[in-house]
């Protein structure tokens, strides 16, 4: 299993994908979509047309992790639908809440944490 740490970067892909694509193909998309590079070390995150579906790609630095999770039943609830944007992100907290079918607009949580500055 691989561990996800508020450190992460997390790009979810606003626009569906053919999930025929594997991780060439997802990678072809985060170059020429998202605009990102594959290798960065990011969690990049699609779902399929129908929202029955997530892929979640990332490179540990010796290679690809590919995963998937299909819904048995229903879509995804919650995704975003920024006409003008091609990438959103998410926090560790709202990919947890994505996986497990949840909303993360609607999630109640406390702030980011900032150090006090002394000046």
């Amino acid at each position: 299993m691989i561990q996800v740490t508020p450190q992460m970067r997390i790009l979810l892909a606003v626009e569906p994908v053919d999930f025929r694509k594997g991780i060439d193909g997802l990678s072809g998309v985060c170059r020429n979509v998202i605009g990102s590079d594959p290798f960065s070390g990011y969690l990049f995150v699609f779902c399929n047309k129908r929202k029955t579906a997530i892929k979640i790609l990332m490179y540990d630095g010796q290679g690809y992790w590919l995963f998937q999770k299909r819904l048995s039943a229903g879509r995804f609830r919650w995704w975003p639908e920024h006409e003008e944007e091609t990438v959103s992100v998410l926090a560790v907290h709202e990919l947890q809440l994505l996986i497990w079918n949840g909303d993360p607009s609607s999630a109640a949580v406390s702030g980011m944490w900032k150090p006090i500055s002394s000046g």
